[in-house]
């Protein structure tokens, strides 16, 4: 192998190990969660908070981190959020109570956003032709296989028990990995050039509100319950957080319409199928994430499961999810177009079903069976509208529909534990399987009006539609 070669792959080692450690964080909490809530005796909100948290922060901050790599070098931010997400998983694996561990996952998300949008900025700045082509194929698998992954190796950690630290090496196991990285990074990012292209202001009145928003709906889903906060304040939550987004929407816009450079550029928007297509994307992200909070609590807290059986219990649906996405490409073009709304529902009959089959014990063949429906379904649901979707901006506005998919689906990941998760803690039975189908029905109806509205092979984007800039 020459020189350049081992360089190439060096850094590649590097790059998708920290986005794995990243990827998998969130499984890795899930498939602990029960054994957190057990060991700290804290409410069961302290559940949600830990994934929310997270999730939370990377989703608000990812789009700054990717700002801040294109204004002070890919590599410098890539190593400054390595090491913060380092000591941060030091805080979880060492917090004293619930209120410590939660503090310290969101500090997790907040490095993780600084890390992350650096790995594929890297991989489009540094790398070219086949090397790229197959730093882009493995990154992709990375992100594809992370929550399989994490929820196995959560499982496992949790299972053996080392030292009687349970729950807590699911979190200390990044230590080591984070400080060799920094040790291999120190000497593989070193010389790289900076940042190409045009610095951009970081709109932190943007992420500020969008911030704020986020926590008046969430915060009081989660935690109302526990406190003995009155009924109406979930909706009133509900309202005052939407009313937040939508005022942080008009912003962007406004800062945009006036030459600014907004935390995420919303005009890209105005293209027809755009808006149904990221709602359609998100709900099935969220419903996934609420569906992935019950699954493990009720394997482990209603049937008894090892955290390891319940990791192993969803390697089905990675794999669905993993043969799904790999199939999909090699598709004629007429099946691709039809995935996005055929996805949805499959998932909905496979939440259900699990559901009732989830009641009194785990078949596994069946069972089995179901959840690889449901990964295929999920694939299918996603993957195709979004690649759909990007055909259907200029290339100007790609990395604009980008930023909004991502954050988009962040965001939905942590209503669809907050809103899905609560009402199985809330032990409505029926409740989360049947708002999850729905939802997810709700979502192929928008995934046919954005394939209907966006042609199959446009070879020139469309135009934007006439809605106005604060729209």
């Amino acid at each position: 192998m020459t020189e350049p070669n081992r360089r190439t792959g060096a850094l590649l080692a590097v790059l998708l190990t920290g986005q794995a450690m990243a990827s998998m964080d969130t499984s890795i909490a899930a498939v602990a969660a029960p054994a957190i809530r057990a060991d700290l005796a804290g409410p069961p909100a302290v559940q949600q908070l830990v994934l929310a948290g997270y999730t939370l922060t990377f989703a608000v901050l990812v789009v700054v981190g990717a700002r801040l790599g294109a204004r002070h070098g890919y590599a410098r931010v890539f190593r400054l959020g390595l090491a913060g997400f380092t000591l941060a998983s030091l805080a979880c694996g060492l917090a004293p109570g619930a209120v410590p561990l939660v503090l310290a996952r969101a500090a997790q998300g907040a490095c993780g956003a600084l890390m992350v949008p650096q790995v594929l900025s890297m991989i489009q700045a540094y790398l070219g032709g086949a090397a790229r082509a197959r730093a882009i194929g493995a990154y992709s698998m990375v992100l594809a296989l992370g929550v399989a992954a994490g929820q196995v190796a959560g499982g496992l950690l949790v299972s053996l028990d080392l030292g009687g630290l349970t729950w807590r090496t699911a979190f200390l196991v990044n230590v080591p990995v984070g400080v060799a990285l920094l040790v291999a990074g120190r000497r593989v990012l070193a010389g790289l050039p900076a940042a190409p292209g045009r610095r951009q202001t970081l709109d932190l009145p943007g992420a500020v509100l969008l911030a704020v928003a986020m926590l008046i709906l969430v915060l009081p889903l989660v935690l109302g319950r526990d406190l003995g906060w009155p009924g109406w304040t979930a909706p009133a939550a509900a309202a005052a957080g939407a009313a937040g987004l939508g005022l942080f929407l008009r912003y962007a816009a406004r800062r945009s319409a006036r030459g600014g450079d907004p935390l995420l550029d919303v005009t890209v928007l105005r293209y027809p199928g755009v808006r149904a297509g990221l709602l359609a994307c998100c709900v099935v992200m969220g419903c996934y994430a609420g569906f992935l909070f019950v699954f493990t609590l009720r394997l482990q807290d209603g049937l008894g499961f090892s955290a390891l059986a319940a990791g192993l219990a969803f390697l089905p649906y990675a794999a669905g999810f993993a043969l799904c996405g790999l199939a999909v490409p090699r598709l004629p073009e007429r099946v691709r177009d039809r995935l996005p709304v055929a996805g949805p529902p499959v998932l909905a009959a496979v939440v259900v079903a699990v559901a009732v089959l989830a009641r009194h014990g785990w078949p596994w063949l069946p069972a089995g069976v179901l959840l690889l429906a449901g990964g295929a379904a999920h694939a299918a649901s996603f993957s195709p509208l979004v690649t759909r979707l990007a055909g259907a901006v200029p290339a100007s506005a790609a990395a604009a529909l980008s930023a909004l998919v991502s954050t988009g689906t962040l965001l939905a990941a942590v209503l669809g534990v907050t809103v899905i998760g609560g009402l199985h803690l809330a032990g409505v039975a029926a409740g989360a399987p049947t708002v999850t189908a729905l939802l997810l029905l709700a979502g192929a109806a928008c995934a046919r009006l954005a394939t209907r509205a966006v042609p199959p092979r446009s070879g020139v984007a469309a135009s934007p539609s006439r809605a106005p800039a604060d729209a």
